[in-house]
């Protein structure tokens, strides 16, 4: 849309703002100007956030036209960003007002996108009020689910021995092979010993694990270290630890500036590196589970055609688009094991004694673990 398309006269000036730092016209992208990055660095827009940019114009756009946001911020566009009008357009982008697509409208916004929303304002209002301290909507975090209790933990490690040595498992028609029963339970029980993530516990190999399965070895990525960790990074590179988290992850929700994310690799790069694997112990019960497993898991790749790919720890069970049984689990099928396998194993084991449902998320349970790791390596 041109700039003269829009309705009012502020968000045509806003328009042509955007236009020089994210120009829609491909001949004069490389000669974009820079804005300021979350360092104060000046740096050029990337593709993604030029479409975001132009997003959030569509959505004034659509905003000052509602009886909601006061009349003088249709006149310029430093008007919109003033207190009552960036109020006003909060609450309607939040509550889905402010879509493009007419079947959309109503549908609350995600917090990934409430989140590029501010972003984009913060950027908006350093282009176009420079000089003025502008009060942008603060996006709360989702709160984080409930973990494991003590008493439940305690009861999982008295039973993980149990449940591994046990038959196949079903009620009401509902069951669990010996094979699948046994990689869940080592899976849990690495988890409950090691405090592993889904992407460190997919990582797993055969040599991973010390003899006579004592301890296992867990490859910690530097991003995903203790807090301690993360507040080193955040002071060595000046940003907030929140900003840390965000510059690191691997999730595509999760955006800062390039800037950014190059200061806090560099104060990642400075700091003294984490030992390449920390050692666990694991208890009797986890070692039952990973013995039942390792059965089962090397008549599964007996049957394997291929030679390669036999290292990993953890490996299909049926055939599937990825190939036949037998071949390593990536972090998204193990993810999606572990959580089809809690769940039947939630509804085989209801109303047994002493058992208490375990969660179908692995962050819930790697959260309750105050995992260390030992002294020496295994």
């Amino acid at each position: 849309m041109d700039s003269r398309q829009y309705a009012s006269a502020s968000v045509r000036q806003l328009a042509a703002v955007v236009e020089r730092v994210a120009p829609r016209a491909r001949e004069r992208w490389e000669s974009r100007e820079p804005v300021p990055s979350a360092g104060g660095v000046l740096l050029p827009v990337s593709r993604q956030r030029a479409d975001q940019l132009w997003m959030v114009v569509g959505m004034w756009d659509r905003a000052v036209v509602r009886e909601e946001v006061p009349d003088r911020a249709r006149r310029t566009a430093a008007q919109l960003f003033t207190r009552p009008a960036l109020r006003a357009f909060w609450e309607l982008a939040a509550a889905g007002e402010l879509r493009a697509r007419a079947d959309d409208v109503g549908k609350p916004l995600p917090l990934a996108t409430l989140r590029i929303v501010r972003d984009v304002l913060g950027i908006l209002a350093d282009l176009v009020v420079p000089d003025r301290a502008v009060m942008l909507p603060v996006v709360e975090p989702p709160a984080l689910k409930e973990t494991v209790p003590a008493r439940d933990r305690a009861a999982l490690y008295r039973g993980l021995a149990d449940l591994a040595a046990a038959g196949p498992l079903a009620q009401d028609g509902i069951g669990m092979s010996a094979v699948e029963r046994a990689r869940v339970l080592a899976m849990v029980g690495i988890v409950l010993d090691a405090g592993t993530r889904s992407g460190e516990l997919a990582a797993l190999r055969l040599d991973d694990l010390a003899p006579g399965l004592a301890a296992v070895g867990v490859r910690r990525r530097q991003q995903r270290a203790s807090a301690d960790r993360t507040a080193e990074v955040a002071a060595l590179a000046q940003v907030h630890p929140s900003r840390v988290v965000d510059a690191l992850a691997l999730s595509p929700a999760r955006r800062v500036s390039e800037e950014t994310r190059q200061r806090v690799l560099a104060a990642v790069d400075a700091l003294e590196p984490l030992p390449e694997v920390e050692w666990y112990a694991l208890r009797e019960g986890t070692q039952v589970a990973l013995r039942q497993w390792l059965q089962a898991r090397e008549q599964v790749v007996e049957s394997l055609p291929l030679e390669g790919g036999r290292a990993g720890l953890w490996v299909t069970l049926r055939a599937s688009k990825a190939g036949p049984p037998g071949i390593t689990l990536l972090p998204g099928g193990l993810t999606r094991a572990y959580t089809k396998g809690i769940a039947a194993l939630n509804m085989v084991m209801a109303g047994r004694y002493g058992w208490s449902p375990l969660p179908t998320r692995m962050e819930q349970l790697r959260r309750a673990v105050e995992a260390k790791p030992l002294a020496h390596a295994g």
